[in-house]
């Protein structure tokens, strides 16, 4: 999740990150969540902030995870003086925050630039609160081999059997994976287009 092509577009991500990524896919997520006003919530691979921005005004606290120090930097711009966002600059494999210390954890279009997802997976799961959900949105399998080159892409999205066993080897239950009811689509070589799943389950 901080590889170069992060770094290099920091400051343009909002605009990119609008013709990516489906308003209606974060609204999917944090309806997932069902967090309320007091709930204290964490989004691991925050980039600047386009889940949290769905979230402000609707949760106690937003915990940003980041590892690309740019991306932090924008985020950092865009919510200076809110004290209900606090940015942390980390990987999603090792969370700097307390085991059950959250009451839900989101993920959105970030596990397929991690390189061990089982592990930041689980990593999601130890610091969710007993009762507490994990939210995942991110990409299907596709074919498209030059995100790899081009946005730093570790996998070419993800087998839905394969995130519903990874969430279940994490401990969650009740989990289901299905359609996100978007797609993420990118303007660049022709406009690829590829859907995207919502994946949650509940911390027993």
């Amino acid at each position: 999740m901080s590889g170069d092509y992060f770094s290099r577009v920091a400051d343009e991500w909002d605009h990119l990150a609008a013709q990516m990524y489906d308003p209606k896919i974060r609204e999917a997520a944090i309806s997932a969540a069902e967090v309320d006003e007091d709930s204290l919530v964490a989004d691991v691979g925050c980039g600047t902030g386009f889940m949290i921005e769905g979230l402000l005004g609707r949760v106690r606290v937003v915990y940003g995870i980041e590892p690309n120090e740019a991306m932090i930097r924008a985020a950092s711009r865009k919510f200076r003086g809110r004290p209900d966002v606090m940015l942390l600059r980390a990987r999603a494999e090792r969370i700097p925050l307390a085991d059950e210390s959250v009451d839900a954890a989101l993920s959105n279009m970030a596990l397929h630039h991690v390189p061990e997802p089982l592990r930041a997976i689980r990593e999601m799961a130890r610091i969710l609160r007993r009762g507490g959900r994990l939210v995942i949105t991110d990409l299907d399998e596709h074919p498209y081999e030059w995100f790899r080159e081009e946005m730093d892409d570790v996998w070419l999205g993800f087998d839905r059997r394969l995130v519903r066993r990874w969430l279940e080897e994490a401990g969650l239950g009740e989990v289901e994976v299905n359609c996100a009811g978007g797609e993420c689509c990118t303007a660049e070589r022709g406009g690829a287009r590829v859907t995207v799943f919502l994946a949650w389950g509940i911390k027993r």
